[in-house]
């Protein structure tokens, strides 16, 4: 069984979060409010998000945000690497 690149893997996934950000921020910015919530709401499948909606976000508060979650989407990448890895390794341990 082949590896994971550690940093790879967390590069890729931590990337895909910060664009999936980005694209929220995006259809803030661009889509009436009312629009908005029902989009929201229907992705997060009867959640109602109206009342944890920030129409006033600043726009340092957006590039921290993309930030955190690159960084929180690198570490679950990494791990799921490591876990990968450590499992392959045992698993050809076992086949020896």
């Amino acid at each position: 069984m082949d590896t994971i690149s550690i940093k790879r893997l967390g590069f890729a996934l931590g990337s895909t979060c910060g664009i999936l950000y980005l694209g929220c921020v995006f259809v803030m910015l661009t889509v009436p409010p009312p629009a908005v919530v029902r989009f929201f709401n229907s992705i997060m499948h009867g959640w109602d998000v109206e009342p944890i909606m920030r129409w006033d976000m600043p726009w340092w508060e957006a590039i921290v945000g993309v930030l955190e979650i690159f960084i929180l989407g690198w570490l679950v990448g990494a791990v799921i690497a490591v876990l990968y890895n450590v499992g392959g390794r045992s698993g050809r341990q076992a086949d020896a």
